[in-house]
């Protein structure tokens, strides 16, 4: 039984608001996630919530490059990707209201009335409706109810509610959530809020992020009117796990816990399974290669919940990630005419990689090199997964080659087409926005009446049903306007697909398998959504083991491989070893996988001799223009590209206020 403080303690909520300057893309999203993990690590109960200042109502139209990817949530809300590192990092189930923006603000029809709906149906009275108090005291109400929402599964509001302020302080359109924010820190009280604010504190004469001297800790102290305590430095590390461990190493929660008069509730933090998956993580040497063949390859971030879901299931399998981005035009025979060494450059990525990822996307572009990745797949008996449009494509392939229907195509990408393999949804047909996808959340019944070899109903049913339910039978996130045609599905599953995954009503197609091949699988839903560290995604572990030839060691224990990895030995394989990858020869001037001290000259990773001055998760000193897997060198200063994994340049520092209200 809880004593009469605890008790008063717990009455109140806890706001802890996370803010940025200087520059976007300092990593506000990871430190948010950070300081969610360790919170909880001390027995809080924690929810987040996401402020984008911007006048979208929600990201669900914005393009990859705008923001990276959009996160869809159980609700079905498009939301910004930080929320999916908020559910990553802390295994919570959020809902579109824990993403805030000023479209949902002044005009929230699908939520509730807000601003401009209240105004026109007369709720102010007449008033002059204005920023100030009428936009502040709508973000307030907002923040106060979504931070009482239970997100964990349990009974009751969270604990501590932190919240991430998109953008930099001083943008224009941060304003309004500043002032609200500003209000809301008195207007629930000390002890009650806390700030945290990063900022770049650049170091002249220095290679890469380092900690902060103590001189000047000092002087930030003295102008900023923090503690010196309170000031945190955040810097390199050899993957993201490893802040949440900074914080509590430079005792981050003890000055978190001081401001929101915690201290005596909240226990030492416990993260000896996040340590162990953090330093599991660095000690993996034996690579595994994906070829990641999309649209938006040029930023990493458009792809980041598949990319987290591949790193889970590879640290599982403990086998070092490493992802080959392969622009999915760049396979097709017009890039071939126009630029040969692109399509040269693509087509070794793809022949050389362990195993094959196509993952959604909309459009035509680059359709025909999906097609032709899967095709590749298929003939030579390469892992595949294929999430929503990639398993399109590979159904749209598989018609075309096998069944002979060189016209087989998407109703998308050919309307007039006499063999429509794929069909937009009746109920999108009838849609006002065919524009954006229909957002659902839908039940997926498995169907066991047929064995196939590769693993869904063999593996997942049955006696491992279980396991497998936890990506499949339980709800997971249709972001899809089209389906595979119902009427084309007795032409494929007499040619060998077989459709091993439906809705209940049985006329959508949800996973498809090939059974003569080690693995091939396709999904029209979104596995990666659910994917957590510890928890890994059952389709991308399979895919990791596929490739990495453990298959048959996942298959004997499934549940077992997957939920006990941090303390089992590393497994040995039973299956065919993968195939040797024409990129592992070390290159002339800096060893392969980036472990030499120098490796600005020759290959980094074998990957591309263009791409020097970077290395592969950061396992080189001296690499502050690299990317993690350094296909790219427009991802330049960053592991991943700034926004999200890694921050490569100066200094990033954490500086904690310790009272209500802002210090700039």
């Amino acid at each position: 039984m809880k004593n009469r403080g605890e008790q008063e303690h717990r009455k109140k909520m806890k706001y802890v608001l996370v803010t940025g300057g200087v520059v976007s893309g300092l990593g506000k999203g990871v430190t948010a996630s950070s300081v969610g993990v360790l919170l909880k690590a001390c027995g809080l109960r924690v929810t987040s919530i996401k402020i984008d200042p911007y006048l979208n109502t929600d990201a669900g139209t914005m393009s990859p490059f705008e923001h990276g990817e959009v996160f869809v949530l159980d609700d079905g809300g498009e939301v910004d990707l930080d929320l999916g590192n908020y559910e990553r990092f802390l295994d919570i189930k959020l809902t579109r209201d824990h993403n805030i923006t000023t479209g949902k603000v002044y005009q929230a029809s699908y939520f509730i009335n807000y601003v401009i709906n209240k105004e026109r149906k007369g709720d102010y009275l007449g008033k002059t409706v204005q920023v100030v108090p009428h936009i502040t005291d709508a973000i307030q109400e907002w923040i106060d109810r979504v931070a009482n929402i239970p997100v964990d599964g349990r009974e009751g509001p969270p604990d501590v509610c932190v919240i991430e302020l998109g953008g930099t302080i001083g943008d224009i359109e941060s304003m309004p959530f500043i002032e609200a924010l500003g209000q809301f820190s008195y207007r629930v009280g000390p002890g009650n809020f806390c700030l945290i604010h990063v900022s770049l504190v650049p170091v002249l004469n220095v290679v890469g992020e380092q900690p902060l001297h103590e001189n000047v800790k000092a002087k930030l102290s003295q102008f900023c009117h923090v503690p010196g305590e309170n000031i945190i430095t955040l810097y390199d590390v050899p993957n993201i796990w490893h802040i949440p461990l900074l914080l509590r190493d430079q005792k981050a929660h003890e000055a978190i816990l001081n401001v929101l008069n915690l201290s005596s509730i909240a226990k030492k933090p416990v993260l000896d399974e996040w340590t162990e998956r953090a330093e599991l993580c660095d000690m993996l040497h034996q690579p595994v290669r994906i070829a990641m063949v999309g649209k938006y390859t040029g930023l990493s971030d458009s792809y980041l919940s598949v990319l987290k879901a591949l790193l889970h299931a590879s640290v599982a399998c403990r086998r070092k990630l490493t992802v080959d981005w392969i622009p999915a035009s760049d396979l097709e025979d017009e890039t071939k005419a126009e630029n040969p060494e692109s399509y040269r450059v693509a087509w070794d990525l793809l022949k050389g990689a362990d195993g094959v990822l196509v993952p959604g996307g909309f459009g035509d572009r680059g359709v025909q090199g999906k097609i032709l990745a899967a095709k590749y797949a298929r003939e030579n008996k390469v892992p595949y997964l294929g999430i929503c449009l990639g398993m399109q494509t590979a159904v749209i392939e598989f018609a075309r080659s096998v069944l002979g229907l060189k016209d087989a195509n998407s109703e998308e990408f050919d309307p007039s087409t006499k063999n429509p393999f794929v069909v937009f949804m009746p109920e999108v047909l009838n849609a006002v926005f065919l524009s954006r996808c229909v957002i659902d959340i839908a039940c997926i019944f498995m169907c066991l009446c047929d064995a196939v070899s590769t693993g869904i109903d063999n593996t997942y049913g049955g006696d491992h049903a279980a396991w497998f339910k936890e990506d499949i039978f339980s709800c997971q996130e249709l972001q899809e306007c089209k389906t595979v045609n119902p009427e084309m599905v007795p032409q494929l599953e007499s040619a060998g697909m077989s459709f091993t995954g439906k809705d209940e009503t049985g006329q959508r197609m949800e996973i498809i398998e090939l059974p003569d091949h080690p693995f091939f699988i396709g999904a029209q839903f979104h596995p990666e959504y659910k994917s957590r560290p510890g928890k890994p995604s059952p389709l991308f572990v399979g895919l990791i083991a596929a490739a990495s030839g453990q298959l048959d060691a996942v298959l004997e224990n499934p549940s077992s491989f997957v939920h006990n990895f941090l303390k089992r030995e590393s497994p040995s394989c039973n299956g065919p070893p993968a195939k040797k990858s024409h990129h592992d020869a070390p290159s002339s001037n800096g060893r392969a996988n980036g472990f030499h001290k120098d490796c600005r000259n020759g290959f980094v990773n074998s990957i591309h001799k263009t791409h020097a001055n970077g290395s592969v998760n950061g396992m080189c000193n001296g690499h502050s223009n690299g990317s993690v897997t350094g296909i790219y060198p427009e991802y330049a200063n960053g592991m991943n590209g700034v926004y999200s994994d890694g921050i490569y340049g100066s200094s990033l520092n954490g500086i904690i206020s310790n009272g209500n209200g802002f210090h700039h």
